[in-house]
């Protein structure tokens, strides 16, 4: 009885789950995990995360889902780690080296200067290759993006911003609208360098007014007893008061 209890409990949910989601693991495998763990018949996201990405991934449950288009219509915040002197075929870590460069001569002063032309308006060309789960088998492999995916597309930069400067290591807080491919900027800021840099790490901190800081840890979220898993919950109400 208890066990049918704390089904019912769950299955008349509705609303956001703010999950912190540990990188190398794909976002629709959260949404899984989670629908399976608890039992839920109803389970999106406002947004998905690369795999080894990590930080803000908005779960979405019952008819907390018809949130999904506004909440990925806001625009993100993220803290992101670039390595200069190294170009990739997926513009990130996990690709095949094309080539590396010195980055000696980078300076703050360089950087600094190159930053202006990323911010405010871009146009952006998405990368050839992509870093993606595979299905049916372990890991991850690179696959090729779609043609019709790799257009040239207008995104906004609001604010990118240097918070470490440790060459070949560089972090910023980056503030943008959806569709910002965060492993073009890296590919592109490198370029504009002359040294060529690829995204080392990524971490998505906000999406709208919604912040990690209130997330829980995708594994704590997956200990939670079903009053624990409810008291997780964010009204839809709340999620736009939010």
């Amino acid at each position: 009885m208890a066990k049918l209890d704390s089904i019912a409990m769950l299955a008349e949910l509705d609303g956001a789950v703010l999950v912190d989601k540990p990188a190398n693991m794909a976002s629709h495998d959260v949404v899984k995990a989670v629908k399976q763990h608890f039992n839920l018949v109803k389970v999106g996201h406002g947004g998905t995360l690369e795999p080894n990405a990590t930080g803000l991934f908005v779960l979405l449950v019952g008819d907390g889902t018809r949130l999904s288009s506004d909440l990925m219509g806001r625009d993100r915040e993220y803290s992101v780690t670039i390595r200069l002197g190294r170009v990739t075929d997926t513009q990130d870590r996990e690709g095949r080296t094309l080539s590396e460069s010195p980055f000696d001569g980078t300076t703050r002063a360089a950087l600094d200067a190159a930053l202006p032309e990323f911010r405010g308006d871009v146009f952006q060309t998405p990368p050839a290759f992509s870093t993606i789960k595979m299905t049916g088998r372990p890991g991850y492999d690179i696959a090729e993006t779609p043609a019709d995916e790799r257009k040239a597309r207008l995104v906004h930069v609001y604010r990118l911003a240097v918070t470490d400067f440790a060459p070949p290591l560089v972090t910023f807080d980056l503030l943008c609208t959806k569709g910002v491919c965060v492993r073009a900027l890296a590919h592109d800021l490198g370029a504009a360098l002359g040294c060529g840099a690829c995204l080392e790490s990524l971490r998505r901190v906000k999406c709208g007014n919604l912040d990690v800081s209130d997330a829980v840890g995708f594994m704590d979220l997956m200990k939670l007893d079903a009053v624990g898993f409810r008291s997780r919950v964010i009204r839809p109400a709340g999620v736009y008061a939010q």
